[in-house]
């Protein structure tokens, strides 16, 4: 039962970094790469605050803003300089790799010692319940766990409702519009550019609160541990619109937190059957490209509407 809380208290992490991606990829159609960076420059940032002694809840908001900043350059280098959009990201997550270690001073910044939300929710999964184990459907769960993945839902929930607060709101509504048709909401006056600039900020800053917050429930930062999560996020995306078969915001987002959930939870399973860790990866972007495919492909064998004669 550890391992099923385990994952899906990281589930509901990752569907923030999900989320971001969600706005690149889905709202203006860019794969924007800066996720593999922006995600340790949110952890570097909130472990070397916490560690000199920094209220947790400041060090995670500073994470936010660090990548946020980030996700702005990549967007200034797309639209003030010209360069390709995935090139720009590229770019700002090459540069980032030693910012991050910069940020650091080493490649590794544990937590063991230091206080961090995780264990707020810990001490209070621990006042509430005395310190005893609770039962969840019969399955015993410690009352700090228990606490965590709370807290986890709580703040995922509200993130996601933000979310969609946002981009109900006059801005949030141009910037949509700016994925969709920019040519149109240039000839409406909008400011383009800085739309796109705003967008990829707020993308990397639920990126890096991921990883602010991901790095405190594990208890590390490390430079490494941004390899490969863009292609999660995909990955959940692409899960959530199979869950839900609609492009409604709401629903978009919700299904978006589902599928990170969910595809935290299968990779708990395949590690639990004897999968090599080392494969995790390979089988991540496999999975991405075989959810890709698969729905063209299976279009092909569906029965074709005849003509009325």
């Amino acid at each position: 039962m550890t391992l099923l809380i385990g994952a899906l208290i990281i589930g509901l992490i990752l569907s923030l970094l999900a989320l971001g991606v969600l706005v690149s990829f889905r709202i203006f159609s860019m794969p924007d790469i800066t996720t593999d960076g922006s995600i340790t420059l949110g952890a570097s940032i909130a472990a070397i605050l916490l560690v000199k002694g920094v209220n947790p809840v400041l060090a995670t908001a500073a994470g936010a803003l660090g990548g946020a900043a980030a996700g702005a350059v990549t967007g200034i280098l797309h639209t003030k300089f010209k360069i390709n959009s995935l090139l720009s990201g590229i770019l700002v997550m090459t540069a980032l790799y030693s910012v991050n270690l910069h940020v650091m001073g080493r490649s590794n910044v544990p937590l063991m010692q230091a206080t961090t939300v995780a264990s707020y929710g810990e001490h209070l999964g621990e006042w509430l319940a005395g310190g005893k184990t609770i039962h969840i459907l019969g399955w015993p769960v410690s009352s700090a766990d228990a606490a965590v993945l709370f807290l986890a839902l709580l703040f995922t929930t509200a993130a996601g409702a933000a979310m969609f607060a946002f981009f109900r709101t006059q801005l949030g509504t141009a910037m949509r519009a700016t994925g969709d048709n920019p040519q149109m909401i240039r000839a409406l006056g909008a400011n383009v550019e800085l739309n796109i600039i705003l967008g990829l900020a707020l993308s990397n800053g639920f990126v890096a609160l991921a990883g602010a917050l991901l790095a405190q429930y594990q208890g590390f930062a490390d430079a490494q541990m941004g390899i490969g999560m863009v292609v999660w996020g995909l990955a959940s995306v692409i899960i959530g619109e199979a869950l839900t078969g609609t492009r409604s915001l709401g629903l978009t987002i919700v299904g978006t937190i589902m599928g990170s959930v969910l595809f935290r939870l299968l990779v708990a399973i395949a590690l639990r059957w004897g999968l090599n860790p080392n494969d995790l990866k390979l089988i991540t972007a496999l999975f991405v490209f075989a959810a890709l495919v698969l729905p063209g492909f299976l279009d092909r064998f569906k029965p074709r509407p005849t003509s009325a004669t």
